[in-house]
């Protein structure tokens, strides 16, 4: 491992210390075989020895009649480590739900071994399966081998980010809507969006099938789709019996973690005030044989939520409380492409959604996108006691002032 420098990499060894897998072993492995995974190590060490990163963004690469999926990455020390001098990423669109047979493994597997660093990300934040190292030549190769086997790029740059779902009604018996269909339909519907960037900056979708939001929607996806319901939480009584008398402490670790105190339990029987209920999961979780989610199930449609770039973290906001999901999903299409219109044209560059919100106001958005709004939206009560209303008039009203004066 020569390339990796003359002492070695005593700094990247470091990370191999402890009790929790490293990526330090895994590109090891690699670079038994893999000269690029050998430079790949030696620019690492002399990064974590120099204390800065040497890796530029090197324009714009690609493939043929994509805008995304590729992010071109190139090395400032080409001369010292040629076989990382180009080091591009491909993200590749995940299967719904994160299904794999071991044969698409094998393939997926096969063709980065033979035509990048064969380092991969299972998954990136986005839910992408990651392909991490790879030279300009071998974009167009890679990409044929992928299509041929029924794979395609995902989402890169400012466009609509490769859609991502729990694995919902496949295997979580709360899963409010099918996360899995919804997500495909929203995949495969668009794809001009998905490939070929014309937004303001980056759109991410996620799909939880209950409030239990498993994939982290509301906090890292512009719009979350968050599976609910809103009828009554189906109770078994003789459950809720069996789980006291097993031992569970229903008044205290069931009412009392309640974050609106909407139930109550006598010894006996156990009353839920649903009016009041936030659909937080915590009882049905806790007693998961005695309650269950109702059966008039939708989505709550939240929007805004991003990581702290431009501006501060924000965490998704409340768009449509309840929403009944159900194929070909032309509202949920339509909402989304009101909002894109919209931010398309004022949005500023690299402004998200949820600060394009901030920016012109709750109301004036949701005037634009065609939403009414609700009191779910509403965090607290304002503040101040100023309301200021607008002046409507109805058809014939000014004449009939002019009569006045």
């Amino acid at each position: 491992m020569a390339d990796s420098g003359k002492n070695g990499t005593p700094l990247l060894d470091e990370l191999e210390k402890g009790p929790w897998p490293s990526f330090v072993t895994e590109i090891k492995s690699m670079a038994k075989t893999n000269k690029a995974c050998q430079d790949l190590l030696g620019q690492l060490e002399k990064s974590y020895r120099d204390k800065r990163g040497y890796w530029k963004h090197g324009g714009i690469v690609g493939v043929m009649g994509y805008g995304g999926g590729v992010i071109g990455r190139y090395s400032f020390l080409a001369k010292e480590f040629p076989n990382v001098a180009h080091f591009h990423t491909l993200r590749i669109n995940q299967p719904m739900g994160w299904f794999y047979t071991s044969e698409s493994l094998r393939i997926l597997c096969d063709i980065w071994e033979r035509r990048g660093s064969g380092l991969t990300n299972m998954h990136g934040s986005t839910g992408d399966i990651v392909f991490l190292g790879t030279v300009t030549d071998e974009l167009e190769p890679i990409f044929k081998e992928l299509t041929d086997n029924d794979f395609d790029l995902g989402g890169s740059g400012s466009d609509l980010r490769t859609p991502s779902c729990c694995v919902g009604p496949a295997r979580c018996e709360w899963a409010c809507y099918d996360t899995l269909h919804l997500t495909q339909e929203l995949t495969m519907h668009f794809q001009d969006e998905l490939h070929r960037p014309a937004f303001p900056y980056k759109f991410k979708i996620k799909s939880a099938g209950c409030p239990n939001d498993c994939v982290a929607s509301i906090a890292r996806s512009d719009m979350s789709i968050i599976g609910t319901w809103r009828d009554d939480i189906r109770i078994d009584q003789a459950e809720v019996k069996a789980a006291a008398d097993g031992g569970m402490n229903i008044e205290r670790d069931i009412c009392g973690n309640c974050p609106t105190k909407c139930m109550e339990w006598d010894g006996s029987q156990l009353t839920i005030d649903n009016s009041n209920c936030v659909k937080c999961m915590h009882c049905i979780n806790a007693m998961p044989k005695a309650l269950r989610p109702g059966t008039d199930t939708g989505a709550t449609i939240l929007l805004g939520s991003k990581a702290p770039i431009v501006e501060g973290a924000l965490l998704s906001s409340v768009l449509v409380p309840f929403f009944k999901l159900e194929p070909p999903y032309d509202d949920l299409k339509d909402l989304l492409e009101r909002i894109w219109e919209f931010w398309g044209e004022h949005g500023k560059a690299r402004e998200r959604t949820g600060e394009l919100m901030q920016r012109v106001g709750l109301g004036n958005f949701l005037e634009a996108i065609e939403v009414e709004p609700i009191p779910e939206m509403i965090a607290h009560p304002r503040e101040n006691p100023y309301v200021f209303y607008e002046d409507y008039y109805e058809e014939g009203d000014e004449e009939d002032e002019d009569e006045d004066e």
